[in-house]
């Protein structure tokens, strides 16, 4: 009985491939990049507190769809609806309404927590670490945190 030889692949190269090149992905970048660029071109034509409660969600047949984080600033973006339309249509997109959902804004990128700065003591324990390492390279990076430490915490006068 024989085996069947597995099908011949349709790909070409070999090794990984760019995202650019593989049709779906890049299409679905395409349209991401566009929305974004209708988002900020569209937002700055809004008066200030109403831009930074708003984010421009689609453009789907000819409706502009915003998601608005409450419902009073949703009712505030409704009222700007013939200043956003004249804006998409200068802008080459062809919208004719706007519609308005109410969703919470995503969070804002968390800021990174600042690093806390090494105490007297942990110094003194980087240095006898130090002590006991044979290779002259990571001795040296440990003595030079242990500084570090030192000169973090300690007072203007020099002592730590």
């Amino acid at each position: 009985m024989q085996r069947d030889a597995p099908a011949a692949s349709s790909r070409t190269g070999h090794g990984p491939q760019s995202l650019a090149d593989i049709g779906p992905v890049a299409a679905l970048a395409d349209k991401a990049g566009k929305l974004e660029a209708l988002d900020r071109a569209l937002r700055q034509t809004l008066p200030s507190p109403l831009r930074e409660q708003v984010r421009f969600a689609n453009l789907r047949d000819d409706r502009l769809v915003f998601l608005a984080s409450s419902p009073a600033w949703a009712s505030r973006l409704r009222l700007q609806q013939t200043q956003i339309l004249a804006a998409a249509r200068a802008i080459g997109a062809n919208a004719g309404s706007v519609i308005v959902k109410v969703a919470p804004l995503p969070p804002p990128d968390p800021q990174p927590e600042q690093s806390k700065p090494l105490s007297a003591a942990a110094a003194l324990h980087l240095k006898a670490a130090a002590k006991s390492i044979q290779d002259p390279e990571l001795r040296a990076m440990f003595l030079e945190l242990a500084s570090v430490a030192v000169s973090a915490n300690s007072n203007p006068n020099g002592t730590p």
